[in-house]
């Protein structure tokens, strides 16, 4: 159905030319709601799309053209403002954005009659998108489907030292409404979803994303953020994963954003983060997040902070390295990752003594803590424009998380980026990606053992089970076409190899669809 996806996690696109002071992370309010058939949800976090958050790029980032504007998608075009620290040779800029808001300070309805320009004065920075994702697979799958799923809200960042005069201290809100359910569902793929944004919503007008204050100090080398904050927000995140439909790229990358303590939009989670940036090039983050039991982080509206349970934590921690290569300086992205969650999980197939649970009816073991990592790259092969995402992009990257509790072991991923410039669209965005999904063996063990009782198959993180699971290929190929002011369409298609990671079903070929717009 429909929604505000571009901002963060959410769908490409539309981020901004100049987003100013204090769109660092994302303070989205939100709302409006629209539905047109309740919103389906799901158990994980829908790492919905919509996003086009995190920019990595905050420190030492090329000044956006004063006359040019923010692509639509939010994608490869996107102009990302100077930033930088003083005291080191250069000028501190806005010291913020290093987490760039979700959406772009471009408009659809320009400025709003006078109000952008009164508000940006201000350090207020409010914006409302729409995001409408349509697919269908017109081959393979357990049958033909289609689904029109989508997202709608309202994002503001509050810059407090343009409206109150307290220096370095910022905001950031994002509430949701979304509706409609994944095709992928329907067809019969539980593993990686062809549409970014639907569902997990809470079916309710106004789902709270995230709600936080954030501070910089000793010139904005040190950052701290803490409040209501999807942990995906921050860690294993990408400002180009979302120009992909697929949603266990859009986001952050599957297997961690399904698992209890690292869920990513639209849940959030009791948390904090704290960045330092050692030199220019580099930066240490390591985040505190309390772990919720529950299907969903905050309730089903996602504003139930107060949830029962909350005693464990989730501890991530991410090192980067953000180097600038040649005459061109060519930008790239060298990401290592860990996450630890002090938690215990049921052991997927094994009881106490170490045999199917299943089939002995013993208690099930429980395993102590829970692992994930990760290593994310994308460098910059050749530069067509003068943001940091403006060239042709490699990306690739792997991340693993424990596979006696969670399902899927671990995902790997490669891609290309690129802009139109070449043929004369340098607002248009193309992109090719293929991600390879290893379902875990702990969880084929528990799915052997249901085909073997005849009982039947458990559901995981990830859904409905068909089959003993073993892996899974998708091939995605987009074109993002900038069509109006804030404005892009995206067809897309998208190529599944063993739907659900069983052989139960044929392989599905799958067109759809993105419209993005931001307000």
């Amino acid at each position: 159905m429909t929604v505000l996806a571009s901002f963060a996690r959410t769908s490409p696109r539309i981020r901004s030319e100049h987003l100013r002071s204090a769109l660092m992370g994302l303070f989205s309010v939100s709302v409006l709601a629209v539905t047109a058939e309740s919103a389906q949800a799901q158990s994980a976090p829908d790492p919905n799309s919509a996003r086009n958050r995190v920019s990595r790029e905050a420190a030492l980032s090329t000044p956006a053209p004063q006359n040019s504007e923010t692509p639509a998608n939010g994608g490869s075009n996107t102009p990302i403002m100077q930033n930088t620290v003083s005291g080191f040779g250069q000028t501190a800029g806005d010291p913020g954005p290093y987490f760039s808001a979700p959406m772009g300070s471009q408009h659809f309805l320009g400025d709003w009659g006078g109000a952008q320009p009164w508000l940006l004065k201000h350090g207020i920075h409010l914006m409302a998108a729409i995001n409408e994702e349509f697919a269908g697979n017109f081959t393979g799958g357990k049958q033909r489907a289609y689904s029109d799923a989508g997202q709608v809200g309202i994002e503001l960042d509050i810059d407090w030292d343009k409206l109150a005069g307290i220096r370095n201290f910022w905001t950031h809100a994002l509430v949701v409404n979304g509706h409609g359910q994944s095709v992928s569902r329907n067809f019969g793929d539980s593993i990686a979803g062809v549409q970014q944004i639907y569902g997990a919503r809470g079916n309710v007008v106004a789902h709270m994303v995230a709600m936080y204050g954030e501070m910089s100090f000793v010139h904005n080398r040190i950052d701290v953020s803490a409040g209501w904050i999807p942990v995906g927000s921050f860690f294993a995140a990408s400002p180009l994963f979302c120009d992909f439909m697929n949603v266990a790229m859009c986001g952050n990358p599957a297997p961690n954003k399904y698992t209890e303590g690292n869920r990513d939009w639209p849940s959030g989670n009791l948390g904090a983060v704290v960045r330092v940036m050692p030199t220019m090039d580099t930066y240490i983050m390591a985040g505190l997040f309390a772990v919720s039991p529950h299907s969903y982080n905050g309730g089903i509206s996602g504003w139930s902070w107060a949830q029962s349970g909350l005693g464990k934590f989730s501890t991530p921690v991410e090192i980067g390295w953000t180097p600038r290569f040649g005459h061109n300086q060519l930008q790239g992205h060298y990401v290592l990752g860990y996450s630890y969650d002090n938690s215990r999980y049921a052991n997927l197939y094994e009881d106490i003594h170490g045999n199917s649970w299943q089939a002995t009816g013993q208690p099930r073991r429980y395993e102590a803590g829970r692992n994930s990592a990760w290593l994310m790259i994308d460098q910059m092969l050749m530069r067509n424009g003068p943001g940091n995402t403006n060239g042709l992009i490699a990306l690739a990257g792997a991340m693993y998380s424990d596979g006696q509790t969670v399902a899927m072991r671990d995902h790997e991923w490669a891609g290309l980026v690129d802009t139109g410039s070449a043929w004369g669209r340098p607002l248009d965005t193309v992109g090719a990606m293929y991600q390879h999904f290893d379902m875990s063996h702990t969880a084929a063990l528990q799915q052997e053992s249901s085909l073997a009782l005849g009982l039947p198959y458990q559901d995981n993180q990830w859904g409905a089970v068909y089959g003993p699971q073993s892996h899974e290929n998708v091939y995605e190929l987009f074109y993002s076409a900038h069509i109006a002011r804030a404005m892009a369409l995206q067809p897309d298609f998208q190529y599944i190899q063993r739907p659900s990671a069983t052989t139960t079903f044929h392989d599905a070929a799958v067109l759809g669809v993105q419209f993005t717009v931001v307000l």
